[in-house]
């Protein structure tokens, strides 16, 4: 007979994403060991274990999450049938919201995907690239001439390196919230794509 799961093992596991991912940001992947992942949860390494087989397994659970969450993002602007250009505002707006109160899954899905084996990291990619097709089509839709496919990616590649990367320097403490930063983002961007409209 099958052993049955505790009531609280979801929780449990959830709370050991949450630590890996912090200790994977600060540590590096290959820095952070199962027993300090134990410790910062407060559990044994046998326990640990029973929920998670290895630090690969619990590096694609964040990863897989965390992109579970962008892409309800994604499907949560789809849903109000905005005009293309508040659509587009939406989508970085809640893009950067997700990212201030996600820090750590942001920084291990930019970093440490790669050591994962190649069908996990295969899976992984493949939902981002669903999320840069979906800013590409919300660029496209902003102006007839970007509508190009070799246009409509890469300008999708470059507000995603203005958004991506502001977990490295952009600080709660700081003068300008993530918020804020969508904005200036905003306008960089849109400003810049209708100079040859």
């Amino acid at each position: 007979m099958a052993r049955s799961r505790a009531p609280t093992f979801d929780s449990q596991r959830a709370d050991i994403l949450e630590h890996a991912a912090d200790l994977f940001a600060e540590h590096g992947f290959r820095g952070a060991s199962m027993a300090n992942i134990a410790t910062a949860c407060g559990v044994s390494k046998p326990l640990l274990y029973h929920y998670y087989r290895d630090k690969s397994q619990l590096l694609f659970d964040i990863a897989d999450h965390y992109m579970d969450r962008l892409l309800a993002i994604v499907a949560e602007v789809k849903e109000r049938a905005l005009e293309p250009e508040p659509h587009f505002r939406a989508l970085v707006h809640a893009f950067m919201e997700a990212y201030e109160h996600a820090q750590s899954r942001h920084r291990v899905l930019v970093q440490d995907v790669k050591f994962l084996d190649e069908e996990d990291r295969a899976r992984i990619v493949a939902r981002q690239r669903a999320v840069v097709d979906a800013f590409a089509e919300a660029v496209a839709a902003l102006r007839p001439r970007l509508r190009r496919r070799d246009l409509r990616v890469p300008l999708a590649m470059i507000l995603f390196g203005m958004l991506n990367w502001t977990f490295t320097w952009l600080r709660a403490s700081g003068p300008l919230t993530y918020a804020d930063m969508a904005d200036v983002v905003l306008e960089i961007f849109l400003d810049g794509v209708r100079v040859k409209s």
